[in-house]
């Protein structure tokens, strides 16, 4: 099979299409067909081993895993001995996570049923995207109706699928976006936006009982300022410096304690039940993919070269043929 293969450390210009053997399920893992996959802040940053500490994890000094990218949909090709739920030719979406694998023709995964609704672009645009909204919105504040919640960082991957997540639970929410994104978050659900290159919502004396950041552009104290005194801060993926890490890890706690407001930060664990609650979600229409660009699996490198960038909107796809 062809795949999109990682050796060393570095830019995308390193990344090489070359051919592979196509794996072979174990007893509880299915083999995947790739129709699409997509790509994440994840991919570039397990890409260049950056932040530092990713190495730890995946590769001290060359990635432990070749075949990059993590969110994939495909088709079943076949199945492991004691997989009872899915069959070959089920049309299914999942991610690889820090293991990586996606961007290849073939994978071997758990996943879940992909809704017949749904293209295979749309749903390989959700899973590590989607995940981290549904984890920040709902199991780190337990979000509820009527609740006033920010989303700062809207218009990216994680923030478009938050809104609409966000909506689905009842909540009252603000977007923060560039100028050029305003008319998107207002699409999928927004009530209110806010063009940070014109304003300081931190500073504005608006204040929220959650707020989730995609991008973390402020600081811990910038966010408690716009908090309810009972309000969360949920701070999404991990710190691309070590300054930033070493805040969320003492500071953030250190001033939660301090009062009633709270900052947390996390790194999405992905499941199959979120993946099957996510399913439930886009049969439903209660959250679309918004898909920027679609490259082919060859022009991985300029995909990730794009998204890196920092002004995708919404989902960056690749397509397999």
């Amino acid at each position: 099979m062809k795949a999109v293969i990682c050796t060393q450390y570095g830019p995308p210009d390193l990344l090489h299409f070359r051919e592979v053997p196509t794996p072979a399920p174990a007893d509880n893992e299915v083999l995947i067909k790739i129709c699409a996959a997509s790509v994440n802040p994840l991919d570039w940053r397990l890409m260049r081993g950056d932040p530092f500490l990713v190495r730890f994890f995946c590769g001290f000094f060359k990635p432990k895993h070749e075949i990059i990218g993590s969110d994939f949909a495909g088709r079943v090709e076949a199945v492991g001995q004691s997989v009872k739920e899915l069959q070959p030719g089920d049309e299914v979406f999942g991610a690889k996570g820090f293991a990586g694998g996606a961007f290849a023709e073939y994978v071997e995964e758990q996943v879940a049923l992909k809704p017949a609704n749904v293209s295979f672009e749309q749903a390989a645009a959700v899973p590590v995207a989607a995940v981290t909204a549904l984890l920040g919105l709902r199991d780190k504040r337990q979000i509820q109706r009527g609740q006033r919640v920010l989303i700062d960082g809207a218009s990216g991957g994680v923030g478009t699928f938050a809104i609409q997540i966000a909506k689905a639970f009842g909540a009252d929410v603000t977007a923060v976006c560039s100028t050029r994104n305003l008319d998107i978050a207002r699409s999928i659900g927004a009530d209110r936006v806010i063009d940070y290159t014109r304003e300081n919502f931190t500073r504005s004396g608006q204040r929220y009982d959650l707020i989730l950041a995609a991008n973390a552009r402020h600081s811990n104290i910038a966010y408690r300022r716009a908090l309810n005194p009972k309000g969360i801060c949920v701070k999404a993926g991990a710190k691309p410096s070590l300054g930033g890490a070493m805040e969320d890890l003492l500071l953030g706690p250190v001033l939660s304690v301090a009062g009633g407001k709270k900052t947390v930060s996390f790194i999405a664990k992905l499941s199959q039940k979120d993946l099957i609650c996510l399913a439930e979600m886009l049969q439903a229409g209660k959250i679309v993919s918004v898909i920027d660009r679609r490259y082919p699996l060859n022009g991985a490198a300029e995909a990730i070269r794009y998204l890196e960038e920092g002004h995708a909107q919404g989902k960056v796809i690749l397509t397999v043929v």
